[in-house]
């Protein structure tokens, strides 16, 4: 037992050598065994870098490359974030409208066929699994939904007469009731694809 005890305090006696007492000052840095992320590999905005030659950290965009909110109609990939206008928010000065909006250019029938056909395939990857297949609202959710009381709204019950295709797609960018919004998945052009589809279901079901 004693050598135990001798042990012990050797290791004691070495651990207190090494890394000192709580508040001692070192000139060398300390041992850190779990850093915590306190050094990181990145440059804060605005700040010089030695990496690179111009001592610059902040770099100008890469030749041939366009930035992901960009609005020069290079990029036809859009969130909606910060604009306004029918197209982006599906209201008329704080009145939601009806129709597609003009940035879709819709100029002939396979130009309306290639957005039915993106609507139809979007419906089936975001909507389709509670709103049911034909929009009746008996998707996979739905069913396990409905034993919890929990109903899904059948897409029948949201005619264009009293339901704009603006509240449609304000719907599915926002969400609404047990509903989560989509504007952080789905492009500005593949909502109103979906509202497009959405009326060919109810079309279809009368």
């Amino acid at each position: 037992m004693k050598y135990f005890f001798l042990s012990l305090i050797v290791i004691c006696l070495l651990v207190v050598g090494v890394f000192g007492f709580r508040g001692d000052k070192f000139s060398q840095p300390p041992i850190r065994i779990f850093p915590d992320m306190d050094e990181q590999d990145k440059i804060k905005s605005q700040k010089p870098s030695g990496f690179f030659l111009d001592g610059m950290g902040s770099r100008k965009p890469i030749s041939g490359t366009v930035p992901n909110s960009g609005d020069n109609g290079i990029l036809p990939v859009e969130f909606s974030e910060g604009r306004d206008g029918y197209y982006y928010s599906g209201a008329h000065e704080g009145t939601y409208g009806n129709g597609m909006p003009e940035e879709l250019v819709l100029i002939d029938e396979s130009a309306s066929t290639a957005l039915l056909g993106r609507g139809e395939d979007m419906y089936g990857v975001h909507c389709a699994i509670c709103h049911g297949d034909a929009g009746d609202g008996k998707g996979v959710v739905g069913h396990y939904f409905s034993k919890a009381n929990v109903v899904v709204a059948s897409l029948y019950n949201f005619p264009q007469s009293s339901h704009p295709d603006g509240y449609i797609y304000h719907v599915i960018a926002n969400g609404k009731g047990n509903m989560g919004g989509y504007k952080h998945n789905l492009p500005v052009r593949d909502r109103w694809a979906i509202v497009a589809y959405v009326r060919t279901l109810q079309a279809a079901a009368k």
